[in-house]
């Protein structure tokens, strides 16, 4: 791989050629020729296809953790406030390519790929674990069992209603999400 080549290049012209082909069809031999690269070097980088959905959803990950904490601001609001800017900074670092990661999930969700739905159990498991971070979260022991819980099956959720928001800038998402961790808070969730 040339110098220059790092893995957001390959991640970045993935997700442009899937952005046009759809995921299902995109070949890394395509990521390849786009770079005017060796599949070799993709491989380095990325050892299966599926390894970019990590590396795509890795990205938001760190997009919406670059937010916190921040210059004192976060001691000001409340861990539902902190909550839902996480899940929807989350949400919104992958907005610009939002059919594309609809395609991804439904790739990982086909019957054969039963290696791929476990590992994203543990990615959904991840992700929660960085949200109750970013807002703070203390719960301990049997609370904390139930907030992840709860946690998890909120962000499942309000994500598959995202997939689906065709609204201006997923409108509907975001109220979603606002009703639901609000609706937590009222039942002391988020402590």
């Amino acid at each position: 791989m040339t110098n220059t080549l790092s893995r957001d290049d390959i991640l970045n012209a993935a997700l442009q050629l899937g952005d046009v082909t759809g995921w299902e069809k995109l070949t890394l031999n395509q990521v390849a020729r786009q770079l005017d690269t060796s599949l070799a070097d993709i491989h380095r980088e990325f050892p299966q296809k599926d390894d970019l959905v990590d590396a795509w959803l890795d990205r938001a990950d760190s997009m919406m953790l670059a937010r916190f904490p921040h210059a004192g601001s976060n001691n000001k609001m409340s861990n539902e406030q902190r909550l839902r800017i996480a899940m929807q900074k989350w949400l919104d670092a992958l907005a610009p390519h939002h059919k594309l990661t609809g395609d991804m999930l439904l790739y990982k969700l086909e019957p054969g790929h039963i290696h791929l739905q476990t590992a994203g159990l543990l990615r959904i498991s991840r992700t929660v674990q960085w949200f109750r971070e970013a807002a703070e979260l203390k719960a301990t022991h049997v609370q904390r069992i139930g907030q992840e819980i709860a946690l998890s099956s909120l962000f499942i959720g309000v994500f598959i209603h995202w997939l689906n928001d065709k609204t201006p800038n997923q409108r509907k998402t975001r109220d979603r999400l606002h009703h639901v961790l609000h609706s937590g808070n009222r039942l002391n969730l988020w402590r």
